[in-house]
């Protein structure tokens, strides 16, 4: 159970990205998914760039962690579907896929100040709006239940039941005085997205919150603006990210912004909520240059800082409100611009690739914590097994398959995670 004394902090756990990364064009409602759908991906520098993000991040300070590929291709999908390359290309695609790198979408994760047990709850998102994705709970349960194993801090519930869809953390924000102390819960679910799905449904989203055992008075649950989802924003990371006391948001994020941010003042006092004018950015911008999909993470000395991709950085409408936000007198210090461009490429930025975690690190599984050792041993499997180039058009192919399985068994063995392959 968690006692006042546990040093509880957020730890980052990133998605090492896998050696079948590709872009397939699987992800409707995903712009930059769809723009790129066909092009000749290159997983070794995918996992090379979260790699050096992942270092970055731990020379900040930060407490850094990670979760493994999938064992892809899903041979077991292929099978129960008895489809193959020749009979289906698409289902061939949906199990080759990489997309639990981005594990913002693994699990949604309730901190042990907020629930009524004072542990660590923590349910894997099934994913069930997008068929490549909704494979992915089943392996992500299994990692989590070895990285989150000790039950006296972590309670691992099943999935939502497919009827309803959850899309895990990248609807989810908690906003708290500090990391360890008891903040609120903010549930984002979409209604209608005009030509996109709306992937977060309110039903799964009130299913988590009951299953953590949160305070209904410490829970918001609002309703993700269809203009958002209409223009792209498929998760409400993309249009929003909170840390502690601070949100950061475009103006048309939420259907209801002005009463949402009275609830948040009223439940956190000394809440910041820096909203982003539509005239200023539009949401097609905001979508392109992925300025709100940044990491925001408290440093060491107390102050705030946004890890955002070299794509906002290099926008003039973000750069400017990126500018404005350092030159002020608000929360957020510095701002860290970081290459992922081969994740972006297929509609994921910094923060689609880290699931937050707010624990003791001495009460996780230590093989799923970074240091500085680790990641060199992760690179250096990378950098001799991962493919360099990787075009849609080979997928399905035997030998390519035994080299990238092969591939991810050589991580699990160097990372003594055997249990994984």
């Amino acid at each position: 159970m968690c006692r006042a004394d546990m040093p509880l902090i957020e730890i980052n756990f990133d998605g090492i990205v896998g050696p079948t990364h590709n872009y397939a064009g699987l992800s409707f409602g995903n712009l930059a998914a769809i723009a790129h759908a066909g092009a000749v991906s290159h997983p070794r520098a995918a996992a090379l760039q979260g790699i050096a993000k992942m270092r970055h991040n731990l020379g900040l300070g930060l407490a850094q962690g990670f979760l493994l590929p999938l064992p892809r291709p899903n041979a077991g999908f292929l099978k129960a579907m008895a489809a193959s390359s020749e009979t289906d290309p698409t289902l061939t695609a949906i199990a080759w896929s990489a997309s639990a790198m981005w594990a913002a979408n693994a699990a949604t994760v309730s901190p042990a100040p907020d629930t009524a047990d004072r542990r660590c709850h923590v349910t894997p998102a099934n994913l069930v709006t997008m068929p490549h994705r909704a494979q992915e709970w089943p392996d992500t349960t299994r990692q989590l239940a070895l990285a989150l194993a000790d039950s006296r801090h972590f309670v691992l519930h099943d999935s939502v039941p497919p009827s309803f869809g959850d899309e895990g953390a990248a609807n989810h924000m908690r906003m708290c005085p500090r990391h360890d102390a008891g903040g609120i819960e903010i549930f984002i679910y979409g209604r209608h997205g005009g030509k996109f799905p709306a992937r977060q449904h309110e039903e799964a989203s009130r299913a988590v919150a009951r299953r953590h055992g949160l305070d209904p008075a410490r829970v918001l649950f609002a309703e993700q603006n269809p203009q958002a989802i209409a223009a792209g924003a498929f998760h409400n990371d993309v249009v929003a990210v909170a840390n502690e006391h601070v949100l950061l948001c475009h103006e048309l994020a939420f259907v209801e912004p002005d009463a949402l941010f009275r609830e948040i003042r009223a439940r956190v006092p000394e809440a910041e909520i820096i909203v982003v004018p539509n005239s200023a950015m539009s949401l097609a911008e905001a979508i392109r240059s992925y300025l709100f999909n940044a990491q925001m993470v408290t440093l060491p000395d107390g102050t705030m800082a946004l890890i955002a991709p070299d794509e906002a950085w290099s926008s003039a409408p973000a750069r400017c409100w990126l500018d404005t936000l350092v030159a002020g007198n608000g929360p957020i210090r510095r701002v860290f611009p970081i290459d992922v461009r081969q994740s972006m490429a297929n509609g994921g930025g910094p923060a689609c690739l880290r699931l937050r975690v707010v624990a003791d690190p001495a009460t996780i599984d230590p093989r799923f914590l970074a240091d500085s050792g680790k990641l060199e041993r992760i690179e250096a499997v990378v950098t001799h097994h991962w493919p360099e180039s990787l075009d849609p058009a080979e997928l399905g192919n035997p030998a390519l398959a035994r080299d990238v399985l092969a591939a991810r068994a050589a991580l699990c063995d160097a990372l003594d995670l055997a249990e994984l392959t």
